[in-house]
């Protein structure tokens, strides 16, 4: 039989709780260690859609990169996490997350998008350890594309992630030496100019973010906090399906971007 436990094991071993940031919560959000699970979903975020989705498919388990509960508090059906960690425990259905420690952890949420926008030469930008194999883990990462114009940039990055649109700012220089930072990575701006990228690509940015890039010469691109880190989930499948193939796993149907433009 597998438990909750025997997947949080795996997915901790993947990506360590040691790398997660002080202010985050990563882990069993909700259930009973003990639980034992047949099928597992997987998405980004647990919003209330995904918790429908895993009653009506009939899943023990959701893992996902974001938590269910961000700060303690009553759990009550006044908040919406309220309700929905609520729907879940009514309903015998655990719930994990990797989110900070998945963003650091070699073959995570950044070295996974690095890869998919095809970057060569990918490597941790100011490491914060190496892990139980001496691989360097940290929060950025680095790489290189053949030199092109951002404009042709964008348009691989928009492709090739299906954003709806990206915001930018050029910094005046083409497109060689690439940093990614999934979700909002743009306060580490800095350590991309000393790393000596000439673009970076993560999300959530604030406008003096755009500012302060165009002022180092940086091109400085939102690709948008979903589709930055939704790569992950695949990386997510793959490693439960791989560890457990008894279970049934799959990526939610339905989790995505809640971001609209007109």
């Amino acid at each position: 039989m597998i438990t909750v436990k025997d997947i949080l094991d795996r997915v901790q071993q993947f990506a360590p709780p040691y790398m997660q940031e002080s202010w985050d919560r990563v882990g069993l959000n909700c259930g009973r260690l003990s639980a034992p699970v047949k099928k597992v979903l997987i998405a980004l975020d647990p919003f209330t859609p995904v918790c429908k989705e895993a009653k009506e498919w009939g899943a023990d388990l959701i893992v996902t990169h974001h938590a269910l509960i961000w700060n303690a508090g009553f759990v009550t059906d006044e908040s919406v996490t309220g309700e929905n960690t609520m729907f879940l425990i009514e309903n015998g259905i655990a719930h994990i997350n990797a989110h900070t420690n998945l963003d650091c952890a070699p073959g995570g949420v950044n070295d996974t998008l690095a890869a998919v926008l095809g970057l060569d030469n990918i490597q941790v930008i100011a490491p914060k350890g190496t892990d139980d194999q001496d691989r360097p883990w940290g929060l950025l990462r680095q790489g290189t594309v053949a030199p092109q114009s951002l404009d042709a940039f964008l348009s691989h990055v928009k492709n090739t992630l299906g954003c709806n649109g990206l915001r930018y700012i050029s910094g005046g220089k083409n497109v060689e030496k690439v940093a990614v930072g999934g979700g909002g990575c743009a306060g580490a701006l800095k350590q991309v100019r000393d790393a000596g990228c000439d673009t970076f690509i993560t999300a959530d940015v604030h406008y003096n973010h755009f500012a302060d890039a165009a002022d180092w010469g940086i091109n400085l691109i939102d690709a948008g906090h979903f589709y930055t880190e939704n790569p992950v989930c695949q990386v997510l499948l793959d490693l439960i399906s791989t560890s457990f193939p008894e279970l049934e796993v799959k990526i939610s149907e339905i989790h995505t971007d809640h971001t609209k433009f007109f």
